[in-house]
């Protein structure tokens, strides 16, 4: 089966070379001849790997790359269509209406996942490739997956200390900001809480409700940070686990919608709350409150699973 390997991803790296060039045969025929074989025992060849025939294949990267199009572009459906191998607009709602649940339009309107469900796993990759899955496992990934449960860990024991302070103290402004608003104890520990609950939200292509955060109360950033933080930490532990921090997803709530990958996310929320949680430390100490002093990760990431 390593011959029929090793064909399949050359068929994948032709495919990639073919879908912005059109003077790259994809043809059926063209790609058996391309490869030395007889369409017979080509489409056999890559149906064994890829769990799918080369030309379904090809169409269902081309679909996956028109949805991408659809929500990081305002060219016209048909241009789309075009673009996806289809001479005319009907033949290409049916074949994204069949693929995706709904006709193109509406999708757009409101985009959900791009991936197409495909035994191989090989996706189109934005801006213009297609993604392999990885041969091998990369365990320092597990890298990651602790310092987002050091990040959800650290945000409860934040919420716990600040529940020795005042009123006054917890809603005292903050010199250094990192938003545009003013900064809060309770304003940054609502954000931690709500960054990871937003995210959430767009990854299952649902609305955030951003009112939860006005002058919350640290009950419910308790009760929010007990749904949200699983609910986040079993997106990443699941995307790291099948290898997938390159796949794409689109965030409906951003206007216009945007396509992020899960690793560009991840490393987001890392980033902006490590800020923020530096913040509420340092205001921590400022009311005399010092235990969890600076919540480095160090020792965290240390200790085994």
């Amino acid at each position: 089966m390593t011959g029929a390997t090793d064909v399949f991803a050359g068929f994948v790296e032709h495919l990639a070379e073919a879908l912005d060039n059109p003077s790259v045969p994809a043809s059926g025929a063209a790609l058996a001849r391309r490869f030395h074989f007889s369409r017979f025992h080509f489409d056999r060849m890559i149906s064994a790997v890829a769990g799918e025939p080369p030309q379904t294949f090809r169409r269902r990267i081309l679909l996956e790359r028109a949805a991408y199009r659809m929500v990081t572009t305002s060219a016209p459906l048909i241009d789309i269509a075009v673009e996806a191998g289809y001479g005319s607009h009907e033949a290409f709602t049916r074949a994204f209406t069949q693929a995706y649940g709904v006709p193109p339009a509406a999708w757009r309107k409101k985009p959900g996942h791009l991936q197409l469900e495909a035994p191989s796993n090989v996706h189109f990759h934005p801006p213009g490739g297609l993604r392999l899955p990885a041969r091998d496992e990369v365990t320092s990934m597990e890298l990651l997956t602790k310092m987002v449960e050091h990040h959800i860990w650290l945000t409860g024991e934040m919420i716990r200390v600040a529940e020795r302070l005042s009123d006054e103290q917890l809603d005292q402004p903050i010199q250094l900001d990192v938003d545009d608003d003013r900064q809060t104890i309770r304003s940054l520990l609502s954000r931690l809480v709500g960054q990871m609950g937003m995210w959430n939200a767009a990854m299952a292509s649902r609305d955030y409700d951003w009112s939860v955060e006005e002058h919350e109360s640290l009950s419910s950033l308790r009760e929010r940070l007990g749904v949200e933080g699983p609910t986040y930490l079993r997106h990443v532990h699941d995307v790291v686990t099948a290898n997938r921090l390159d796949d794409t997803f689109v965030d409906a709530l951003c206007e216009p919608a945007e396509v992020f990958t899960y690793g560009g996310m991840i490393a987001h929320v890392l980033t902006f709350a490590a800020h923020r949680r530096t913040l509420v430390a340092l205001a921590f100490a400022a009311h005399g409150v010092d235990e969890l002093g600076w919540g480095d990760p160090m020792l965290w990431v240390a200790q085994p699973a």
